[in-house]
């Protein structure tokens, strides 16, 4: 066994590949958009690691197969505002050989350590953005932008220091299976206008996006700063997200709640192009793109990726507001959303969605490990 560096086309496309390669066959399995994926490594395309230092690790068994994967990496942004010398890693992934495992995390540590950082924390994906390993819900595949993995992955980090830092959790509403808002919801919507007359709630403008995209970043850093983890969301990793999902987005499924004209909350959802994408295996050529934008009008299931709101209009149930004019709009449809990436201690939120009649079906979890004295 031995773990090198990457370098080259040919490591890079064996990087790449090694997820298809290790769990192709699993029913969860979802591969990537292999256009974005084959160039999403480097700092010149990926807004994340273009202010990051990082290196891409390759696992390779004695016959020079890939094994494995993981990618090291500094966000400088995140240390500078969190005052910390946290290392990140993510995108792991490996056959079930605890050798090969334990020299993918010695690489990442040892490197991180000769950067200076004192504690290494993940997984986060830099590249698919998404957060830690699912810790329940193995059964069921990944909405699009979210992880899956074996269970087996837990047993590599428990093994050898990592502990759980945090636990992100999944709550699920199902309309095609009975989920209706519960009853002391009605009448809500009405309420709430004739209480604050200046609000106003429109979807997302897609003629004029680039405006859109500013006024959702600009509400995110103010929404998420006291959050565990948060780091300012640059305005280009906020357009490579919106851009990623402008072929696929439902008008339905994302909204911007505006006061006397100033956008002052959103909530944002898209279809899960996970189906899709393992029907055409990641690939976009020839006819895959065709596939992909008619096939997502007819989907049922969805993501509500984000909801965050102005915190001057905290305690005032306008995230309340924006879930039921949500569901309002999609119930015709049937669909079972996701609300992803709910901090376990987030109270707030965890309540609003309990009492909004939501389930919890998943958790993700995220470790992290000292590296002084290691």
């Amino acid at each position: 066994m031995n773990v090198v560096a990457v370098c080259g086309k040919q490591q890079m496309r064996q990087f790449v590949r090694v997820p298809e390669r290790i769990h192709g066959t699993s029913p969860c399995y979802v591969p990537p958009i292999w256009m974005d994926e084959n160039h999403a490594y480097t700092g010149k395309t990926n807004p994340i690691l273009k202010n990051s230092d990082f290196e891409l690790f390759l696992a390779l068994d004695d016959a020079g197969n890939p094994v494995g994967r993981t990618i090291a990496y500094i966000d400088h942004t995140f240390n500078r505002y969190n005052n910390t010398q946290i290392g990140f890693f993510g995108a792991f992934e490996c056959i079930n050989d605890p050798a090969a495992a334990r020299q993918l995390m010695e690489a990442s540590e040892r490197w991180l350590r000769e950067h200076g950082m004192e504690f290494v924390r993940g997984p986060i994906h830099p590249v698919a953005e998404n957060w830690g390993f699912v810790f329940e819900g193995y059964d069921t595949p990944p909405v699009y932008m979210s992880p899956w993995n074996p269970e087996y992955y837990h047993s590599f980090f428990t093994g050898h220091g990592y502990e759980k830092v945090k636990d992100l959790l999944v709550y699920e509403a199902d309309i095609g299976n009975g989920y209706t808002l519960p009853p002391r919801f009605d009448g809500f919507f009405k309420r709430f206008l004739a209480r604050y007359p200046g609000i106003s709630i429109r979807r997302l403008n897609m003629r004029n996006l680039r405006d859109d995209a500013r006024a959702i970043w600009e509400i995110s850093n103010l929404a998420l700063a006291d959050n565990w983890g948060y780091v300012p969301l640059e305005l280009p990793v906020m357009e490579d997200m919106l851009r990623k999902l402008k072929l696929i987005v439902d008008p339905d499924a994302v909204w911007i709640v505006e006061y006397e004209g100033k956008p002052v909350g959103f909530c944002l959802g898209f279809p899960d192009i996970n189906i899709l994408l393992k029907r055409i295996d990641g690939k976009l050529l020839p006819f895959g793109w065709a596939r992909l934008i008619f096939g997502a009008k007819k989907l049922r299931d969805y993501r509500l990726f984000g909801l965050a709101v102005n915190p001057e209009w905290h305690k005032r149930a306008l995230d309340a507001l924006m879930y039921i004019h949500l569901y309002e709009n999609l119930k015709v449809k049937g669909i079972r959303m996701e609300a992803n990436y709910i901090l376990e201690d987030n109270l707030h939120i965890k309540n609003a969605l309990e009492r909004l009649g939501m389930r919890h079906n998943k958790t993700y979890r995220i470790y992290e490990k000292p590296l002084r004295g290691d």
